[in-house]
């Protein structure tokens, strides 16, 4: 017996589920950037469903976070900091246990070490107020450990 399913099986996303998820996440941006001066711009990729949100910051020139519409969720990161030259188990001790107190966005390692913040939430829970948090949630962790995440990461090269 095959246990793989058929296509009779698998759910199909919800397309009005997309479209009222890319209807909120448009406008909810758009006010964003048109009332709050921290927000230096929007950009949309239209061919991957992806936006661009990016904010001044002041432990960096700018923190930008992807907005990324798929199937079923809403997923969003931002590059944190570059690879870690020197104290890498430290560096990744630290955000380890940054991750068990993080809500709404955890620190993961990409493709060449480099450090990423992200995290994803169901369509159906896209709507202005979490926007609103996931942004604050993601500018927050930048603002409050970058410093310290390249201290440890970069210690002979990041001074203060």
């Amino acid at each position: 017996m095959d246990p793989s399913p058929t296509s009779s099986d698998v759910a199909t996303p919800d397309a009005s589920a997309l479209a009222a998820a890319e209807e909120v996440l448009t406008a909810e941006l758009e006010r964003l950037l048109s009332e709050f001066d921290a927000v230096a711009a929007v950009d949309e990729d239209e061919d991957v469903r992806r936006w661009y949100l990016r904010l001044e910051a002041t432990e960096r020139d700018f923190v930008t976070i992807w907005l990324t519409l798929r199937e079923r969720m809403l997923h969003y990161e931002t590059f944190f900091m570059p690879a870690p030259v020197e104290n890498r188990e430290a560096l990744w001790s630290y955000l380890l246990r940054l991750n068990r107190r993080s809500v709404g966005a955890h620190f993961a390692i990409g493709e060449e070490d480099d450090v990423y913040l992200m995290g994803a939430v169901p369509l159906e829970w896209v709507d202005d107020k979490t926007i609103d948090r996931l942004v604050g949630t993601v500018y927050a962790s930048v603002e409050d450990h970058f410093a310290t995440a390249m201290g440890i990461g970069h210690a002979s090269r990041f001074h203060r």
